[in-house]
Parts: structure tokens; C-alpha cells; sequence
């Protein structure tokens, strides 16, 4: 079970991440030109957003259909994957969030991820 302080810990352990204020959201972005949101966190931390390919999506959600799920809307379509924290372990986190961060961050500081 992931919970929101570990999420936190997970989100901003990425290079130049940081959390700022979404609406009543939390998020965490690439702090970088360009840099743009790679996870979201709603208020009642039953779930987090992060942010995939479509083909991505399909690959998480397939492989772990009691964990990851298409958000319900147009961003949905686009990538926009829920992550039910209740059911995720620190590794699988770990790894959605690294996918979304590749899409986040602009492609000159991808060499400072440390796998």
C-alpha cells in the first residue's frame, strides 16, 4: 500500500521534481523549461494520476488491471492512467512514475535519472 507521504517521497526522489498546488490537487512536475506535470494527487488519496503513452496505458493496465486503470474522461484517452494506492507496491510506483517523468521532463536532462 502506497500512501500519500510515500508517494510524495517516490514523486520528488526524481530529478528536479517538485510539488506545487493543482486546483485542490497536489502535482509534481519537471521544474525545467518546458518541464510539465507527471503525477497528481486528488485530496482523498484513494488514487494518483500519472501521465503515459496510450500504448503504455495499455501495458500497465493489462498487467496489473487491479492496480492501474484509464482515467474516465478525455484525458484518459490520451494516457492519463489512475493508480489505486491501496493495491500498488513501492516498485510498480516507482515505475509508473518513471515513465511519466520521461514525458514530463524535457530530453537534456534525462541522463540525470538514476535507475
Amino acid at each position: 500500500m502506497i500512501t500519500p507521504a510515500r508517494l510524495r517521497t517516490a514523486a520528488l526522489a526524481l530529478p528536479r521534481a517538485v510539488e506545487k498546488p493543482h486546483f485542490e490537487w497536489a502535482s509534481f512536475r519537471v521544474d525545467a523549461p518546458k518541464g510539465k506535470v507527471f503525477c497528481t494527487l486528488p485530496p482523498h488519496h484513494e488514487f494518483a494520476n500519472v501521465f503515459l503513452t496510450p500504448d503504455e496505458q495499455r501495458m500497465v493496465c493489462e498487467a496489473e488491471p487491479d492496480i492501474f486503470f484509464p482515467v474516465p474522461n478525455k484525458w484518459g484517452e490520451k494516457g492519463a492512467t489512475s493508480i489505486w494506492l491501496k493495491a500498488c507496491d513501492a516498485a510498480t510506483l516507482r515505475s509508473a512514475l518513471v515513465m511519466s517523468w520521461r514525458h514530463a521532463a524535457p530530453a537534456k536532462i534525462h541522463a540525470e535519472l538514476r535507475l
